[in-house]
């Protein structure tokens, strides 16, 4: 998957990939155990500093859309169903 940041958007670059990572991984274009690219990697294809990409990471990761595996890398978990009245 392709990651995509609009520096002219109001919605910050972590939160821009956190939605992109859901929607992948909602759509199933991001399979449950596939592995997402490192921090350091997806920072430098897209121009953020590290902690950006680190930031968004842990939020997917409190959401329970992924999971770190040290250096097994971060990997996506399976879709979780919408909860009703949420």
């Amino acid at each position: 998957m392709k990651f995509d940041i609009d520096s002219d958007s109001s919605v910050a670059p972590y939160q821009q990939i956190c939605d992109q990572v859901v929607a992948g991984v909602r759509s199933g274009v991001l399979a449950t155990g596939m592995r997402l690219p490192t921090v350091r990697g997806l920072a430098a294809e897209l121009g953020l500093a590290a902690n950006t990409v680190a930031k968004a990471y842990r939020q997917l990761e409190a959401e329970g859309h992924v999971e770190t595996r040290g250096r097994a890398g971060t990997v996506v978990l399976p879709a979780q169903q919408e909860r009703v009245g949420a």
